[in-house]
């Protein structure tokens, strides 16, 4: 029975999420048969790409390179020359963003292209993209208790699929598996997972509760990649779903070590570290809540267009992220992206910052001048954090740089031409300053094109433990520590803080547990008071409160920040995260209300 004809039986709706548009990677890299393969395996390692599709000048699909197939031809001795269309044409299998995910599982493809209704390319679905549905799709089931289509779905896959109870003891094992392992099913199942898969944690996930996705696991001498999905029935973990990639990764590795040795040394170090950083793509802005979705969903619209953004959002939220992941989808991603933070920058020096000056501008200016942060983001994205805190001075000449395309170097007479992408974010109310006086309306309009707000952490709950196991295992790699795990009454505390520094808090907050916690397990009492407290002291000391406190009076912000100096014990960096605001920002504070 084909899992179409299983939904209907089964009365089960596809819906929205489990189309295909949900999961494919948009506006993917693409390349025009008029290159080269040298071309091409340059992309391919700049841009860390397993497949590059071809397409003509209205792009539709001509081909599909995959990093094997380039490696082939290399290894046959040609020398990277020839072109695009030297590598045989591919046959092609097509999916449009209106196709259920279930009813491309079992194709017996690693990426699939995505085409729309006139036949151009807008995404790429790969084999993960698609454990990432049906394991989202697998859990809907379970909470329906359908295990008919669970059954199905387990011998459907193409992919090898456990299933283990809460003790760790195999309950299913799918045939894919089997043949992998050389384990028969009826072997395997009734006896503790370790026993029967080479170094597996399913085990452990039924402990902790956190799913992992795109992990690596060494199985019969090869590194594969494989998800751990926890099965929760009646708010309780009741067992673990384990899905084996089998494309095991080695031989991916060798290509990639093949195509660097392809690459030109033309490019700049510093200029691929600038490039790196700035790759910021909405899959790494970890969550699945609605909240989160949605602004992916208007973030992706937003870039691309030419129209200026204002994000806003309270601090530690992920601004300037989602600033990075607009400029990479936008038509802007080949320039630079620049960064300001409007809160850090000393009020006599902004309009040199912003615009550069020529040499002689003032006592101290540099032989040659200087190009300001607009020069250096030509073609490119200029991201303006903080901008609620640019002096209104400066707001009037960058709303004049806005709205005529170019500016003037502090002490020069010649017109730069501006072609930028803008991108403003703040963590404050900019319509109660607008009415204070603090900020031009007539600028915020100009920024206010399309606005992104993002939720704060509180809010988004539901990725709080995906989160969690994310920046977990980038904290132990940082400090080359064994992964450590946090058992569940631990992520339960972290479910119901209230994060009121939102992520960079909780990231803070991971990596003091991983540094100072001995041993492999992180429980309860492990925990930073904070965590236990029934009385969240950050609930009475937030970026709110100090909002509200400037609408009451000075007195009342200062007594604010006072009260966060005292808890932080004269630390202002954490006097700085309990009050939700920039460490620049405090100091600006302290500044004004005279606080030593």
């Amino acid at each position: 029975m084909s899992l179409s004809k299983l939904d209907e039986k089964l009365n089960i709706q596809h819906e929205e999420l489990f189309q295909v548009k949900n999961w494919m990677s948009p506006n993917p890299y693409f390349i025009q048969p008029g290159k080269t393969l040298r071309d091409a395996s340059d992309m391919m390692v700049q841009f860390r790409l397993d497949w590059l599709p071809v397409v003509d000048e209205g792009e539709l699909l001509l081909n599909l390179i995959t990093s094997r197939k380039l490696l082939h031809f290399f290894a046959q001795g040609n020398g990277g020359e020839e072109q695009i269309s030297s590598i045989p044409k591919a046959s092609l299998a097509t999916v449009s963003p209106e196709d259920s995910i279930l009813d491309v599982l079992s194709l017996p493809y690693n990426q699939l292209p995505v085409m729309d209704k006139s036949g151009k390319l807008v995404g790429i679905l790969t084999a993960r993209d698609i454990l990432d549905g049906v394991s989202k799709y697998m859990y809907k089931l379970n909470q329906q208790h359908s295990s008919a289509a669970l059954g199905a779905i387990l011998e459907t896959a193409y992919e090898g699929i456990a299933v283990v109870d809460e003790n760790g003891i195999l309950q299913e094992f799918n045939e894919a598996y089997s043949r992998f392992t050389g384990i028969r099913r009826e072997d395997a199942i009734g006896r503790h997972v370790t026993e029967v898969i080479d170094n597996t944690h399913l085990h452990e996930t039924v402990k902790t509760g956190f799913a992992e996705r795109g992990v690596l696991q060494n199985i019969q001498g090869q590194d594969m990649v494989v998800h751990r999905i926890p099965i929760w029935k009646n708010g309780r973990i009741a067992g673990a779903i384990g899905m084996l990639i089998f494309e095991g990764v080695t031989e991916v590795y060798k290509i990639y070590e093949k195509l660097q040795e392809s690459q030109t040394k033309k490019d700049d170090s510093l200029t691929k570290k600038k490039e790196k950083d700035s790759r910021i793509t909405l899959d790494q802005i970890i969550g699945t809540s609605e909240g989160i979705m949605a602004v992916k969903r208007l973030a992706r619209k937003a870039a691309r267009t030419s129209a200026t953004v204002l994000i806003t959002g309270e601090s530690g939220t992920g601004k300037e992220m989602f600033a990075k992941s607009i400029h990479h989808l936008s038509p802007f991603s080949t320039g630079p992206f620049i960064s300001v933070n409007c809160g850090a920058i000393p009020e006599h020096l902004f309009e040199s910052e912003l615009f550069g000056y020529e040499e002689g501008a003032f006592t101290g200016a540099r032989k040659g001048g200087k190009p300001g942060k607009f020069e250096l983001a030509k073609n490119g994205t200029i991201f303006l954090d903080e901008i609620g805190d640019m002096p209104v001075v400066m707001q009037t000449k960058l709303l004049r740089v806005l709205q005529e395309k170019e500016a003037e170097r502090v002490g020069g007479v010649k017109k730069i031409q501006i072609n930028a992408r803008v991108i403003a974010a703040t963590n404050r109310n900019l319509k109660q300053m607008i009415e204070k006086g603090d900020f031009r309306e007539d600028l915020y309009y100009r920024l206010n094109i399309i606005q992104l707000h993002i939720p704060p952490l509180r809010e988004r709950k539901k990725d709080i433990p995906v989160l969690l196991i994310h920046y977990l295992r980038e904290i132990c790699e940082r400090y080359q520590v064994p992964a450590k795990i946090f058992q569940s009454d631990a992520v339960d505390a972290f479910i119901q803080y209230s994060w009121n520094g939102n992520i960079r808090e909780m990231v803070n907050t991971i990596e003091q547990l991983v540094t100072l916690t001995d041993g492999r397990v992180i429980d309860y009492h492990h925990l930073p008071e904070m965590l236990k407290s029934k009385e969240d002291f950050q609930q009475k000391i937030n970026q709110g409160l100090l909002e509200e406190a400037k609408s009451i009076g000075n007195k009342r912000e200062s007594e604010l920040i006072l009260e966060a100096l005292n808890k932080a014990g004269g630390n202002k960096s954490k006097a700085a995260d309990f009050l939700g605001i920039h460490r620049t920002t405090l100091y600006q504070k302290l500044r004004k209300h005279g606080i030593v």
